[in-house]
């Protein structure tokens, strides 16, 4: 049997780059991406089976599910939940509708998609869900309060998943990356510019250094892994008799993991204070 999965948030980075591994592993890709001139440049890049979907609107993740199984037959083996963003910003100087929108894309359309995907498997008896989460999962950091809590539920919510599927053949695992190179940046420094006012806040200066910060091209740091790094732990997740429910990637993850389990509250706030805004 040819596996097939649907992977979101395709357009660039690990998406992509999952993609690409997973056919070339003959396995049945469905690429999703939310516009549709990616749609068009995925398949440009050869990648077979693309389809729009938007994690910010109930009904394009409808369409995208039924265009996704009138390619595999109606069947589902696998859901990669990697379409996400970040939004930077002091929490005191996030606007409730820049909260909205992070959790829109970042959890509800996670769990609305999960939910459509998971009654498929639950019928034809066999599924695999994994969902790219992040260090930022884990842990909390300064000026990334939205994406902190939209990740901060996205495990609550699989961590809650996992248990309520114990007693079936469904599998939920959660892989979670710390700085890997893609347009997360990049597209995180858009989000700070359109939706923080940056020059009327008490964190000017920490602002003006996330701006250069995000500015900078290359590696965030050298710590940083290729794309393919994640994708090695979701074939994985995909391939293993027995997944794992947590995959952590690069270092910052594993220390971070080590931290939050050994150090007293105060003491971990101390040190993500300063490793930086």
């Amino acid at each position: 049997m040819q596996y097939s999965i649907l992977i979101t948030g395709c357009s660039s980075g690990i998406g992509l780059e999952a993609a690409k591994m997973l056919q070339q592993r003959n396995f049945l890709v469905v690429a999703s991406c939310r516009h549709q001139k990616d749609v068009e440049k995925l398949k440009a890049q050869g990648i077979k089976h693309v389809v729009q979907l938007d994690l910010a609107d109930s009904a394009s993740i409808a369409k995208g599910l039924e265009d996704t199984l009138a390619i595999t037959d109606g069947h589902l083996y696998a859901l990669f939940n990697n379409g996400a963003y970040g939004q930077p910003g002091a929490v005191e100087d996030l606007p409730v509708d820049a909260l909205r929108a992070q959790f829109e894309s970042n959890f509800f359309g996670t769990h609305d998609l999960t939910t459509r995907v998971l009654k498929l498997m639950l019928e034809q008896g066999y599924g695999r869900i994994v969902t790219n989460s992040s260090v930022l999962g884990l842990v909390a950091a300064p000026f990334r309060g939205a994406y902190n809590a939209s990740k901060f539920a996205v495990e609550g919510l699989m961590d809650t998943l996992r248990l309520e599927l114990a007693d079936t053949p469904i599998h939920i695992s959660l892989i979670e990356p710390g700085p890997i190179e893609s347009r997360f940046r990049a597209n995180a420094l858009v989000a700070l510019k359109d939706n923080i006012d940056t020059r009327n806040s008490r964190h000017k200066l920490g602002y003006e250094e996330a701006i250069a910060r995000l500015s900078k091209e290359g590696p965030a740091s050298s710590h940083t892994l290729p794309a393919s790094a994640v994708v090695n732990k979701l074939i994985h997740a995909l391939e293993s008799t027995v997944p794992k429910p947590r995959y952590y990637v690069t270092t910052p993850t594993y220390v971070a993991g080590v931290l939050k389990r050994l150090l007293p509250t105060r003491l971990l706030d101390w040190v993500m204070v300063r490793q930086g805004a």
